[in-house]
């Protein structure tokens, strides 16, 4: 491969935009690219410490800016449209580019139809159906100029099954509705070259969300880190944008692709039989060898307290 096909390929002097990038699999994504040479645009609410919640754009930004590349950090929810279009203006404005969008911000509550008031129902609308679709449609007309296009949603597969449903309705929905966003965005925009996939972990991932949903009273022993989610998120945007779009990945399988054979360093404790996350499809091709997955069952596995 000539160096110039090298050069459009991978992600040294790219730049990507990572939503919900203060903390967890946002902040992890983020701090890998930017290890690859991957200046970051970092989009979240949070720019003060919170009292319960560890992390701020500007702590990530700091982070990324240690890899020796540009960070920009941007106060942006991204239910409103307003500061969507400001945030794409400082970017363009900062780089000159968009390559990447990484839709990870998201919003989530495990309760069902009664127990879920109409906030939470427009919140988490509004943070994964609107959020995912208005950030995409502000930076498509700047990945349209890019060499290598690509735009990540952190969405499940489109797994018709009355167990998604049941237990976190409106939960379901707003999710299906981001890989709905996959879909339609890979085919709409697909003679742009521009590659919508996404990504969706195998197993339940320890973060602050984990926690304040009540599964974080599984033991972190059964949970994966963060860090596998960005490491899949690299492998999917060093690969052509021609190469694949409109499917939907899992994060080992990605990386298995890619060569990895070491899972155990994803794991919080190595070795240890990991918890399945939501909507895996029945027919979903087995984890890498060596690594125990079981179902999510909050009855079945022991607790921290």
């Amino acid at each position: 491969m000539s160096d110039e096909t090298t050069s459009k390929y991978s992600v040294k002097d790219k730049v990507a935009i990572v939503s919900g990038s203060s903390r967890g699999i946002g902040k992890e994504v983020a701090l890998k690219l930017a290890e690859e040479g991957c200046h970051v645009a970092i989009l979240a609410k949070t720019d003060k410490p919170h009292p319960t919640l560890e992390g701020t754009i500007h702590m990530t930004a700091e982070a990324v800016q240690k890899n020796g590349v540009e960070a920009l950090p941007i106060v942006c929810d991204i239910r409103y449209e307003e500061q969507i279009d400001k945030a794409i203006n400082q970017i363009i404005a900062k780089f000159g580019r968009i390559d990447y969008v990484i839709n990870n911000a998201s919003a989530i509550y495990l309760t069902d139809t009664q127990e879920t008031t109409a906030k939470q129902f427009d919140l988490m609308f509004g943070v994964n159906v609107r959020g995912t679709y208005l950030l995409s449609r502000a930076a498509i007309p700047f990945l349209k100029q890019s060499p290598n296009p690509h735009i990540v949603n952190f969405a499940p597969p489109l797994v018709i099954d009355a167990v998604n449903f049941y237990s976190h309705l409106p939960y379901t929905m707003s999710k299906y509705g981001m890989s709905m966003c996959t879909i339609g965005m890979a085919h709409e925009f697909f003679h742009d070259n521009i590659a919508v996939n996404s990504l969706w972990p195998r197993t339940i991932v320890k973060t602050a969300a984990l926690d304040r949903v009540g599964a974080g009273a599984i033991s972190d022993k059964y949970a994966r880190k963060p860090r596998i989610m960005a490491d899949a998120t690299y492998a999917i945007l060093k690969k052509p944008s021609q190469a694949a779009t409109g499917t939907f990945l899992i994060d080992d399988l990605v990386l298995q692709a890619d060569g990895v054979k070491d899972f155990d360093q994803y794991a919080c404790e190595a070795g240890h039989p990991l918890i399945a996350d939501l909507f895996l499809p029945h027919d979903l091709a087995p984890p890498p060898a060596g690594v125990i997955v079981q179902s999510f069952n909050l009855n079945a596995i022991d607790k921290k307290h």
